[in-house]
């Protein structure tokens, strides 16, 4: 770039920065042509722009915060905070509620999942297919014994931290409860009215569907997940271990779709490809309910 020296005395008539006048600069805004600082200097894709300018959206430079670094799913990166701290506060969550069911087997009651409840000849009085449609949700964060906390617990810690950094908090707590409510919603659906069914099972399949999409998307060996993802299928199916299937697979399914969408949403329209694919999981996740219900009232 070629450079025009200037005498000393040129140097000292050059204007005084607009915000800071204490700063002489040989700079202007691209738009305004206001003298500018190096402090006050916002790069665009001519020269630099002052941050009125920008900040009014009349120039080309980048929007206030649009140099902040995003992750894969379009979300800002925290640059400070625990980056694991949504997983935290589910974890401690589901510890919460263990303990209080322990406590008190009338709160187990009120949070399990079930569609009907007491059989007949008696006429049922609670249940989701009565309004109780809280229990989709509360049945998520619900376990009774202590292998099956364990094991969903380990499995939430070592997936969901990894997913948090990848999506962001607030894409990676809607990926949880999505899939959680996919499973709930698939058990309630085909499971027999009065079996009742508990835990965070079905969110726990969904961190694995959405932890293949990622893998899958970053080109990295998939081998592990899909293994391990295999074992727990197997265990999901065999009748001694009287899991509930439905939670499984349908939180497999609704984590998988969901996880797609926000790694693979293309980035022009990723906000609104990403809020309509969680919209539409929602809106067979309230049909498969509503078909439960009419079949049982």
């Amino acid at each position: 770039m070629d450079q025009v020296s200037e005498s000393p005395q040129e140097a000292h008539s050059l204007p005084g920065c607009y915000r800071h006048p204490d700063r002489e600069t040989g700079v202007r805004c691209t738009r305004c042509e206001r003298p500018i600082c190096p402090e006050c200097m916002v790069s665009a894709s001519v020269g630099f722009q002052c941050p009125d300018c920008v900040r009014g959206g009349s120039g080309t430079g980048h929007r206030p915060g649009a140099s902040q670094p995003r992750n894969l799913a379009g979300a800002p990166v925290a640059v400070s905070g625990d980056p694991h701290l949504v997983t935290k506060i589910l974890v401690l969550l589901n510890l919460a509620v263990f303990i209080a069911v322990q406590v008190s087997s009338t709160l187990l009651g009120q949070m399990m999942l079930i569609a009907a409840w007491p059989p007949a000849p008696w006429t049922p009085t609670e249940g989701v297919a009565e309004g109780q449609w809280y229990r989709l949700v509360t049945a998520m964060f619900t376990h009774e014994e202590i292998w099956h906390i364990a094991f969903n617990m380990l499995s939430l810690w070592f997936l969901g931290g990894p997913l948090e950094e990848a999506l962001g908090r607030i894409r990676y707590l809607t990926l949880y409860l999505i899939s959680g409510l996919a499973g709930s919603a698939l058990a309630y659906l085909l499971q027999p009215e009065h079996t009742a069914s508990l835990g965070a099972s079905g969110a726990i399949f969904g961190l694995f569907g959405a932890t293949a999409v990622l893998m899958r998307r970053r080109n990295l060996d998939m081998r592990p997940v899909i293994v391990l993802l295999a074992i727990n299928l197997l265990f999901t199916f065999n009748p001694g271990f009287n899991i509930s299937w439905q939670a499984h697979i349908g939180g497999l399914v609704g984590g998988a779709i969901v996880g797609y969408a926000l790694v693979n949403a293309p980035r022009e329209r990723r906000g609104l490809v990403q809020a309509g694919t969680c919209a539409l999981v929602l809106a067979v996740i309230v049909g498969m309910t509503l078909l439960r219900t009419a079949q049982l009232t």
